[in-house]
Formats: structure tokens, C-alpha cells, sequence
């Protein structure tokens, strides 16, 4: 602002704007969540984020949580208070009463949430399986290397699938096919290798790893819009590591959920490629008008509606 010219601007007042602005957006932050949780098949990751305690005067370790529709290509972040507790994404899927599979890493706290829903499927990452496994390589090459080759197997299926542009349910059928076989022999395998390693070596703790996590993982093979790793997850949370190395910290919980606000409606824009900066320039100036709008209404608010009506503010992708 001062390279702007504009003198005697200070960080109290840029800060207040920021508040009321997101005050406004706020709405629409509630909506896309309830449009999130309305999708079959979602993905969740959480991430550490750093707030300010002024009790103790230093930046706490908190949590964010993001959870992603996949087909819908929607992301919602999620702060409540900084607690990582499997009851945070309980209370959210409940609170919209979600039902499907949600896609994971291997962190207890989902099992914790929903071993007792049969609403919700969970469905792990086939990724963080196999960094164990890449772990245990100088430990036992043999073993690890053929767990790691048979993990290949069925990425190689995968791009066989998005190579002759397969719809989920072919996928579906060519996974019962190639990859069942593959998938059950592996659980056999880890059954019989399992006994032979103890818990704290590196092969004992992949094999222990996988094999508790399989059963969950088998559920990929059912549908075919169900990838094989949580790495888009993983990719929607990036900004806030990044952020980390930036910002820094949030200055208490509100700042916190503030930023879960905003990130959600960039993160939505860039899965949608909408222009960020458009749609947050319109949204802001309707947004005092919305005061008593309807769902419906700020439903075509989100990012994913409002670029139906702003095809200028819709980037290409460039080679």
C-alpha cells in the first residue's frame, strides 16, 4: 500500500478490513461445506497449522482439517479449535450425515470416528503403505522390494484404465479382474510373512502397517471413481505448508478458522480454474446484499456456479 501511496495505513486497520471481509464470506464457507459433505466418495487430510497461545505466549501446534469431494472437485477447510480428535470429522460428517466412503490416511482418529457407522466407508492410501515399504529397503531389500513390485502392479493398472479412458464402472470390472487377484495374494503373503519379523524392525512395521490397513484398502476394488492413493488430498493442503514458511502463525483460533474460510474458497477456485482474484473481487462487492439469502442463492455463489455465469474469469491451462 505504501508503494501505492497511500501513507499513514496501519496494520490494525488492514487487519479489521480483513476481519469484516471474511464475515461476508462466511455464508458462503458454511454452504460449501454442506455441498462437500453431500458427495459420495470425499477425501480428508489434516495438517498442523501454528496459533498463538497469549496464555503462554508462544505459537501452539494446532490442526487444520480439509476434506475434498473428488468427482465434484470441492474443498473445504475445517478448524475447530485446533483439536486433531477423530470426533472433529465425526461431528462433520454427522452434523450433514455423510454417507460413503471417505478416503484417508492411516491416522487412528478415523477409525475411532466411524468403526461403529456403516454410513461411511473408509478406504486408506495405498501411498503411505508403500513409503513403509521404501523405509524397510535397507533393512530386508527382498521382501520389501517384492511388496514394492507388486504395489506397482496395480499403478500400472491404473494408468492401463486412464490410458484407454475407462468409465468407473469398466474400471471397476477391470480391477475385479487384474487387481483382486493381486490384492488378496498380497494379504496372504503379508499373513504368512508376518510371523517372521518382529513388530520394531522396519519390515515388521510395514508389514503390520499394510496388513491392518488392508481390508480398508481392498474397499477401491468396489468403485470405480475411487482412487488408489490420498495423494489429492495431500496436494490441497500443500498452500498451508507452504504457508507455514510465510505467515507463519495465526494469531489465535479466530484467525485460524478466518484462514480455513479463505483457503477453502481459493482451493475451490483453483480445482474450478477460476480466476482468483475476479471471483473474490465480485463475491465481496454482492456479498453485503446476500445478508438474508437463501441456500440456493449462495449456492450459486460458490465458485464451481458463479463461473457458469463468468466465462472471461475461467483460465485456460497453458502447455
Amino acid at each position: 500500500y505504501r508503494h501505492l501511496g497511500l501513507k499513514g495505513l496501519t496494520e490494525s486497520t488492514v487487519d479489521g478490513w480483513f476481519r469484516q471481509t471474511v464475515e461476508l464470506l462466511r455464508p458462503l464457507h458454511g454452504v460449501l461445506g454442506a455441498e462437500v459433505m453431500k458427495a459420495g466418495y470425499l477425501q480428508a487430510d489434516e495438517t498442523t497449522t501454528p496459533v498463538i497461545d497469549r496464555q503462554k505466549h508462544k505459537a501452539v501446534k494446532e490442526y487444520l482439517w480439509m476434506v475434498r469431494a473428488v468427482m465434484e472437485r470441492l474443498v473445504f477447510f475445517h478448524y475447530d479449535r485446533g483439536s486433531r480428535a477423530g470426533a472433529v470429522i465425526e461431528s462433520l460428517a454427522n452434523r450433514h450425515g455423510f454417507k460413503g466412503y471417505l478416503q484417508c490416511d492411516g491416522f487412528a482418529g478415523y477409525e475411532t470416528a466411524f468403526k461403529t457407522n456403516p454410513a461411511v466407508t473408509l478406504v486408506n492410501c495405498m501411498v503411505h503403505i508403500r513409503r513403509h515399504w521404501e523405509q524397510a529397503l535397507d533393512e530386508n531389500r527382498p521382501v520389501a522390494e517384492h511388496a514394492l513390485g507388486e504395489i506397482q502392479h496395480l499403478y500400472r493398472i491404473e494408468h492401463l484404465c486412464d490410458d484407454a479412458g475407462l468409465s468407473p464402472e469398466e474400471r471397476k470390472a477391470k480391477r475385479q479382474e487384474l487387481a483382486r487377484p493381486i490384492m488378496e495374494a498380497m494379504r496372504l503373503w503379508m499373513e504368512t510373512e508376518g510371523v517372521k519379523y518382529s513388530e520394531s524392525s522396519q519390515t515388521g512395521k510395514a508389514i503390520t502397517y499394510a496388513y491392518t490397513r488392508w481390508d480398508n484398502m481392498m474397499h477401491y476394488l468396489d468403485d470405480g471413481r475411487i482412487l488408489l492413493d490420498n495423494n489429492l488430498a495431500e496436494n490441497e493442503i500443500r498452500p498451508i505448508t507452504l504457508g507455514r514458511k510465510n505467515y507463519l502463525f495465526c494469531g489465535n483460533h479466530e484467525a485460524a478458522q478466518n484462514m480455513a474460510v479463505v483457503c477453502s474458497l481459493l482451493a475451490t477456485c483453483r480445482n474450478h480454474d477460476v480466476n482468483p482474484r475476479d471471483y473474490l473481487n465480485d463475491i465481496i462487492r454482492q456479498m453485503p446484499y446476500h445478508a438474508k439469502a437463501s441456500h440456493e442463492e449462495l449456492l450459486k455463489l460458490l465458485p464451481h456456479k458463479w463461473k457458469l455465469t463468468h466465462p472471461e474469469s475461467v483460465m485456460t491451462k497453458t502447455a
